[in-house]
């Protein structure tokens, strides 16, 4: 089981917040002194982990409500994957960059080892649409700007999508992504467009996770913005992932949904989807990489980078998971 209270002290936390009080531009200046990759992607492939869930008003995992909502236990998460070299970055709100970029500035102030340079760091843009609210579909850019993310020299910018034809608040939505990726375009951000067809049930809003649905609205994702030559697509998988694949040629990051809270699911359901077609070039997830079950989030980003980056089967990647488990358990504690 991991402990996050063992890898991130609450001192580590005191001291964010200290951080915030006394010297609210360190973050800034953390991010200026970060060292970026040349490329966003040199193998042509990508293994990010998505942490911009609670700003959605999503804190549930498994049958704790409120799992997300513990933020130094999903900050030391957060840090135990980013800890992993078989993660390529981050996909997060301000809030979160923000800490992670102060906690490299600790790193580096104490000359230790840092965590971001060199990593893919994107910021979320679009969480109005929060969940359970009357207006959850009409979902405007609230975060980051693509202006604030070539500032901040971040690498790129996300957004969701989520369109029940039915209800007219997804037009707002659309036009609010199509006018956030022509901003991204001008100043040559690659951009991660989430479109997720929805259906509301007494339960909330729910993804019609069907390879009909996906492809077509993969097709009218793809075709948004005056340009979609910075545009990376992140789907959910589903049976027959082939036909959502070959809907369209732009790059296809898989997400992963709420937590199985259990490994191996996953772990099979990306080893198919990167099997389904040429341009299914990663993962792009969350919860089930961060909350897996019992198993330690650092083994589990490692057995999903080696799936993406080495080909390796899904028994190999599993079987991978004893060896990474509770390594470096003492890497911020040695430094900070």
């Amino acid at each position: 089981m991991f402990s996050s209270q063992q890898f991130f002290s609450d001192a580590l936390l005191a001291r964010l917040t200290e951080t915030r009080v006394n010297d609210p531009d360190f973050a800034w200046r953390a991010a200026q002194a970060r060292i970026r990759h040349e490329r966003l992607a040199p193998s042509g492939k990508l293994n990010l982990l998505a942490a911009d869930h609670p700003a959605r008003n999503v804190t549930k995992v498994g049958s704790d409500p409120l799992a997300m909502a513990d933020r130094r236990d999903y900050l030391a998460r957060i840090l135990r994957v980013l800890s992993s070299e078989g993660v390529d970055g981050i996909m997060a709100t301000m809030d979160i960059l923000e800490d992670l970029l102060s906690i490299d500035g600790f790193l580096r102030g104490a000359g230790a080892p840092v965590l971001l340079d060199g990593r893919v760091l994107i910021a979320s843009l679009n969480r109005g649409g929060l969940a359970g609210s009357s207006w959850e579909l009409d979902d405007p850019v609230t975060g980051a700007t693509p202006a604030t993310c070539q500032a901040w020299r971040l690498d790129g910018a996300k957004l969701l999508l989520r369109v029940d034809e039915r209800e007219p608040a997804s037009l707002k939505t659309l036009l609010a992504c199509a006018q956030a990726i022509n901003q991204s375009n001008v100043l040559g951000l690659p951009m991660f467009l989430e479109p997720l067809p929805v259906t509301k049930t007494d339960k909330g809003y729910v993804v019609v996770k069907t390879a009909e649905a996906l492809a077509r609205l993969a097709g009218v994702a793809s075709a948004l913005g005056d340009s979609s030559r910075y545009l990376w697509l992140k789907l959910p998988y589903c049976e027959g992932y082939e036909t959502v694949a070959r809907s369209t040629t732009l790059p296809i990051l898989l997400l992963g949904g709420e937590s199985a809270g259990d490994p191996s699911p996953f772990l099979r359901q990306l080893g198919s989807a990167m099997a389904a077609g040429p341009n299914v070039r990663g993962a792009l997830v969350g919860r089930n990489v961060l909350y897996p079950g019992d198993e330690d989030p650092l083994a589990m980003a490692l057995a999903a980078g080696g799936i993406v980056h080495e080909g390796w089967s899904v028994e190999t990647a599993l079987q991978s998971m004893a060896a990474n488990r509770g390594r470096d358990m003492d890497r911020l504690a040695r430094w900070l």
